[in-house]
């Protein structure tokens, strides 16, 4: 497949890296020298340099042969008139990041009337990833599957934690059926749980079912899942403002710290549910003088990651039971653990894992039409569902009779609605929507799961 992404800033530099490995044609286009020269030295891509909303620039990168454009540029406008134009030269699907909260407004009509296939929000998405961490005290993942029927939930685990010790085909009596450990970090290394798995603590774990199920779990390990009350925010970004107004659309009370005093004025016109107090929320003089210890949540949304995981460490060692900070640099997420802040966000990989999911769906759906795509554990496991087409095979075989390749666990089947955590007499239906976790196996198609063909 040619792949067309303009821009190489964070978000297409990270995108390239993650689809070089799969065979496709990538031609990176970009106006910086140095951005092109790092992308040539470290990654098997073609580089354009020029403007990428020129017919010249984006025909010299063979956009009428190209099977997706993505427009990734710094500016919304930009993207948008990419798009166009890329379209009207021939390319078959485009996506433009557009960022701007007041063209989210607009967005519908903006595809229709400028041919925009797919829209990317990073920071909606971010947003809207919080405020889903915020259900659970210590998670630092939660994605959801089968339009929010199916959730999975990362944490890690405690000393005194009741499923630590046995193996877990010894543990279905302490907890609800309709859950499945699916997935599990350990010194670096994962591990796809069976029955004879014994987690340890520090285990950083993988739970998937239905939401009130994992809530039923959280509690059992007396971990909180209660609605966040009071929420407070350090930084006034697009992000804060996407997720304050989510955060005050269930009833939480809101406090937004901004530095900058036009952009605190701002946001108090604009959010005037919210709280908002302009001053430097990274110091913990003021997150002390503002109470930060009452607040049920605490998020850290400043420009800079080092400022955002000293904060929320701040925010945890005052007592705050859940804190998000946000960081785009990989090699930061492993430091803030360290520090005990298990929850990181990076936009920047939530939007290169939404167009990876994109890419691989227009790839090849045979068998099946991928819904969803998440990468956990660092890229090293996806968490995908898929939709079952007539052309699955091994329909209505007994799990136990088909072999699956190694490193694929069969998570969830919802059938009719009704949610199934399978065992080896379940099947699998036309029409089923299907949760897989897959360790090492490039899945394209539903049937790239099985071993052989029946």
């Amino acid at each position: 497949m040619k792949i067309i992404i303009v821009g190489d800033g964070k978000v297409g530099h990270t995108l390239a890296e993650q689809l070089s490995g799969y065979g496709h044609d990538l031609v990176i286009i970009d106006k910086q020298a140095d951005a092109l020269r790092r992308a040539m030295e470290n990654l098997d891509v073609i580089c354009v340099r020029g403007n990428g909303i020129r017919g010249s620039v984006l025909r010299e990168a063979g956009v009428e042969d190209a099977s997706l454009i993505v427009a990734v540029t710094s500016t919304d406008e930009m993207n948008m008139v990419c798009c166009l134009t890329a379209k009207k030269l021939g390319a078959k699907f485009t996506v433009a990041r557009i960022r701007d909260p007041e063209y989210a407004r607009d967005i519908n009509m903006l595809k229709r009337e400028l041919d925009i296939d797919a829209v990317i929000n990073p920071e909606q998405a971010t947003a809207s990833e919080i405020s889903r961490l915020l259900r659970f005290q210590g998670a630092s993942l939660a994605e959801l599957f089968m339009r929010g029927r199916v959730e999975m939930v990362g944490f890690t685990t405690f000393e005194d934690d009741i499923i630590l010790g046995s193996k877990l085909s010894q543990l279905r009596h302490k907890l609800p059926d309709s859950i499945l450990f699916c997935a599990c970090e350990r010194e670096g290394e994962v591990i796809i749980p069976d029955g004879d798995t014994i987690f340890k603590a520090g285990d950083k774990i993988y739970v998937i079912g239905e939401p009130t199920s994992i809530s039923r779990v959280f509690k059992e390990l007396g971990r909180k899942t209660v609605r966040v009350r009071d929420a407070m925010i350090v930084g006034g970004g697009r992000i804060a403002r996407y997720l304050t107004s989510l955060l005050i659309n269930i009833g939480a009370r809101v406090k937004l710290i901004e530095i900058d005093p036009e952009t605190a004025a701002s946001l108090a016109e604009e959010l005037p549910g919210a709280i908002v107090i302009n001053a430097d929320g990274t110091d913990p003089e003021v997150l002390e003088s503002e109470n930060v210890s009452e607040f049920d949540a605490f998020v850290a949304l400043t420009d800079r990651d080092e400022d955002n995981i000293m904060t929320a460490v701040c925010a945890l060692r005052s007592g705050v039971e859940r804190v998000v900070a946000k960081s785009n640099r990989q090699n930061y997420i492993e430091l803030a653990r360290k520090l005990g802040l298990e929850c990181v966000v990076s936009p920047k990989q939530l939007t290169a894992d939404q167009i990876v999911h994109l890419v691989r769906g227009m790839q090849n759906s045979e068998g099946a039409v991928m819904e969803t795509l998440y990468r956990i554990i660092g890229g090293k496991v996806e968490a995908m569902e898929f939709l079952v087409a007539g052309d699955t095979v091994n329909l209505g075989g007994r799990l136990r009779n088909i072999r699956i390749k190694k490193g694929i666990l069969i998570a969830v089947i919802m059938r009719s609605g009704r949610i199934i955590i399978p065992s080896g007499s379940d099947h699998i239906e036309e029409g089923d929507s299907i949760a897989l976790i897959c360790k090492d196996v490039p899945i394209t198609g539903l049937n790239d799961i099985f071993e052989e063909r029946t």
